[in-house]
């Protein structure tokens, strides 16, 4: 079988000891696919280069988080990078950008401009957007409904089923990870039991979201326990629990959410012919 996580940070400085031993894990559980969504300008020739190397996909953005460090240039350096790469099939999308409004502090009038400018240039470019959802839903669909674009992924996706439904209406996928393993996340469980199968991709956000068997909890963590990393290679066992609530093999939910990962993300259909790197 083969997956497509359709999330991971691999850039990140948690993989920087052992990144590729953390690929060799992915690939050796048949997640062939990764696709690394860029956070900053800072990072936007190392989630390229990463995915050259290793013959993945990327995008690039700037993610609701770093709005605060994002100076003026940072647009202008966006839309070059997406210039220059305009012609890459390695590209895949404009992200990770969109709307937080969980973490206190942070600018949300800049959030919501630094995001309206980015939808525009992921028209411009005839890009998908990967979006980052964080108590923000409705907010990201009336600048959805008012700046179209080629759809995307809503990732890590924990809103209600109507706003759900509303993301697929404007031709959208919703992301499902770590988060679905949990016994306790009833809404996101129903959700990917109940909503359209054409609407469902996984993903990993890995080095976070941690699934369910590798969580530390604060009685784990005082005890000495070591933080939970993530990995790409949990997502086969991520995607038991999809197949256990839609009542599918794993080969069924293998193709049927890689096939969604391709159509949110035209570009990938071109790679999946293409061999992993050695």
């Amino acid at each position: 079988m083969d997956w497509i996580d359709t999330h991971c940070h691999l850039d990140a400085p948690e993989f920087d000891a052992d990144r590729g031993a953390v690929i060799a894990r992915a690939r050796a559980q048949g997640v062939t696919r990764i696709v690394l969504p860029a956070v900053e300008a800072a990072n936007f020739g190392t989630v390229r280069r990463i995915a050259h190397e290793e013959r993945f996909a990327y995008a690039l953005g700037i993610h609701p988080l770093y709005v605060d460090r994002a100076d003026d240039a940072a647009l202008s350096a966006l839309r070059d990078a997406l210039a220059t790469s305009r012609d890459d099939p390695r590209l895949v999308a404009v992200g990770e950008i969109g709307l937080d409004h969980f973490v206190a502090g942070i600018d949300r009038a800049r959030q919501a401009c630094i995001y309206a400018a980015q939808l525009a240039l992921a028209r411009e470019f005839e890009l998908p957007v990967i979006l980052h959802v964080r108590r923000s839903a409705d907010d990201l669909l009336a600048h959805l409904r008012r700046v179209g674009v080629a759809g995307g992924i809503a990732h890590a996706f924990n809103g209600s089923e109507q706003q759900a439904r509303a993301f697929i209406g404007l031709g959208f996928r919703l992301g499902f990870g770590g988060t679905l393993t949990f016994e306790r996340a009833l809404q996101i469980r129903r959700l990917a039991q109940t909503l359209p199968e054409s609407a469902i991709v996984l993903e990993t956000d890995a080095p976070d979201i941690p699934p369910q068997w590798l969580y530390r909890n604060a009685q784990d963590r005082a005890n000495g326990a070591a933080p939970a990393r993530n990995e790409p290679a949990e997502l086969p066992r991520i995607a038991e629990t999809l197949a256990a609530l839609r009542g599918w093999t794993l080969e069924q939910t293998a193709a049927i959410t890689s096939a969604n990962a391709r159509a949110a993300l035209p570009r990938l259909a071109a790679l999946a012919a293409e061999a992993p790197a050695a």
